[in-house]
């Protein structure tokens, strides 16, 4: 059974194994993240915080590149959303944080949930053929090859850093505070 806060939030387990563990505190900062940006219209998914250009907007975006860079691009060597090959990232390496001005909280939402499905879809599929040392099917430029477990750490990071960025502009746009 898991446990959940006042907010919905999946409780990371207290005693688990490795893996339950890293699981249990992605989804926990996924649903953090989902809980900053629930509720909020466009302006509010636009709003910024003192001279930063971030915006709740960009981070639904910029995480749903994120999640399928990691888990379907690089653990899969797949594509991933067709969206983003449609980018010219040479042009501008932060058109995911740009673009999602020009975009709906609907599909801003859409986008990130669905990369969010795809990626728990893709974890669930490398683990049934491995375990968490396998390592990326696609490799860095150098030729390394992360792990699984690497993958899975980069993300809680990637996310925790994120809801502190997020916890900021919630606030400024209606007050909302919390964890």
């Amino acid at each position: 059974m898991t446990d959940t806060d006042e907010q919905g939030r999946p409780e990371p387990p207290l005693a688990a194994d490795e893996l339950g563990t890293l699981v249990g505190y992605l989804e926990f900062h996924r649903a953090t993240f989902a809980w900053k940006c629930a509720g909020l219209d466009a302006a509010g998914l636009k709003a910024t915080v003192g001279a930063s250009a971030m915006t709740l907007g960009g981070m639904l975006k910029h995480l749903a590149y994120v999640e399928d860079h990691w888990f379907s691009r690089m653990l899969h060597d797949r594509p991933g959303q067709p969206l983003w090959t449609t980018v010219d990232w040479k042009a501008d390496q932060d058109w995911d944080w740009h673009s999602a001005s020009a975009d709906s909280p609907e599909d801003l939402h859409a986008l990130w949930q669905d990369a969010v499905t795809r990626s728990r879809h893709l974890l669930d599929e490398a683990l049934a053929a491995g375990g968490l040392d396998q390592p990326a099917r696609r490799a860095w430029p150098d030729g390394r090859e992360p792990s699984l477990r690497w993958i899975l750490v980069h993300m809680i990071e990637e996310y925790s850093r994120h809801n502190g960025h997020a916890d900021l502009i919630r606030e400024s746009v209606d007050g909302l505070t919390g964890e």
